[in-house]
């Protein structure tokens, strides 16, 4: 499917506020409308530095950094995607996935173009790999985004789809007008962050969850044009500040799906960050430029899930394959099904007062 069928047929159904392919959302040739972005400083001779992300990209002026979406006008930075959102859908929270925050409610998600790296197995290429040359769709403050899941009885607004720290001044805004009205925010990531940017998005935020590729620096650089150790030092910062986080791996045959790898990754977890961290283990089907590889074997997945149980995680999950026992949340200590979940639907939760019903013993998360 070419990316102006992907645009048309994602308008149609919802997913996609716009296409590029319509008349008047593609602008080359005029000036793209801009914010002043955050997190940059200024270098002499109308050069930038972004501060945003660990590229730290140095931009000339009229040039754009590594992610296209923000620019050098006159020695200034910007963001390009402030208020466009390409993205506006009602999801299940279990689609982002978060198991342990609001069980069976609903999350406004959004997205602009964009992002600080590239997986070859991207599923929502056509917009993290687009560029705001390509798609303009039509403004939407962050009141207006706010109003909308309001006013779709959603719990909460995710940032997701494409790569949210490439849109943060955008998301950090909605997010403030989301609670203002009652509502909490959640953001799926890839954790290529700044240190300082990362402390306002954990400020902002309810909860977050971070796609850990893999825990070598060869399958980064290779498969996701980025590095390891940023993401790492982005999940131990998680660990020491006061959010709810998740993480998700998606196993990828041949490529990241190595024992031992895994092993030595949810070791690292239970000890560097902590055992209560849910860790999904999702399964992979051929996308983008992965195409020539098959989708992830069942036995992969349960494979994946009791190597991380044996190192000592407390919870873990499989994802993309509706109907396993790695779907619901065992307690630790009873081993008693406090959360049954079937796909995105909660049939069952047990919990009384965020603990376990038989033995009482506190499951973490977000559950009220």
């Amino acid at each position: 499917m070419s990316r102006r069928e992907f645009l048309r047929l994602a308008g149609a159904t919802g997913l996609i506020a716009a296409a590029g392919a319509r008349p008047g959302w593609s602008k080359p040739d005029a000036e793209i409308p801009a914010k002043e972005a955050r997190f940059w400083e200024p270098l002499g001779e109308g050069h930038v530095r972004c501060t945003l992300c660990p590229w730290g990209c140095v931009v000339p002026p009229g040039g754009r950094g590594r992610c296209r979406v923000r620019e050098n006008r006159g020695g200034r930075y910007y963001s390009l995607v402030h208020g466009r959102p390409c993205a506006l859908n009602n999801d299940p929270i279990e689609k982002k996935p978060f198991f342990h925050v609001y069980p069976g409610s609903r999350s406004f998600s959004i997205a602009t173009v964009g992002c600080n790296i590239e997986c070859k197995f991207c599923q929502n290429w056509d917009i993290s790999q687009a560029s705001p040359d390509e798609v303009q769709p039509p403004y939407r403050s962050p009141e207006e985004i706010a109003a909308l899941a309001a006013a779709q009885k959603c719990k909460t607004v995710a940032y997701t789809y494409s790569e949210p720290v490439i849109f943060s001044e955008y998301m950090l805004d909605c997010a403030r007008a989301a609670k203002a009205r009652g509502l909490g925010n959640v953001v799926v990531s890839n954790g290529f962050i700044g240190a300082e940017p990362l402390k306002e998005v954990c400020a902002a935020m309810t909860a977050i969850k971070i796609d850990f590729k893999a825990f070598t620096n060869d399958f980064y650089e290779q498969v996701c044009a980025g590095r390891l150790e940023p993401v790492r030092d982005t999940l131990k910062r998680l660990a020491d500040a006061n959010i709810w986080f998740e993480i998700v791996v998606l196993l990828i045959p041949t490529l990241n799906d190595n024992p031992e790898d895994l092993k030595r990754m949810a070791a690292w977890i239970a000890k560097e960050l902590r055992p209560s961290v849910p860790l999904h283990f999702t399964r992979f089907h051929p996308a983008y430029k992965l195409r020539n590889l098959p989708p992830t074997p069942p036995a992969t997945l349960s494979r994946a899930r009791a190597i991380a149980l044996a190192e000592g995680c407390q919870y873990v999950y499989t994802g993309n394959l509706p109907g396993g026992e790695g779907e619901n949340t065992y307690c630790p200590q009873c081993k008693t099904a406090v959360v049954e979940r079937y796909g995105y639907t909660v049939p069952t939760v047990r919990l009384i007062d965020g603990k376990c019903p038989k033995c009482s013993n506190p499951i973490p998360g977000l559950w009220a």
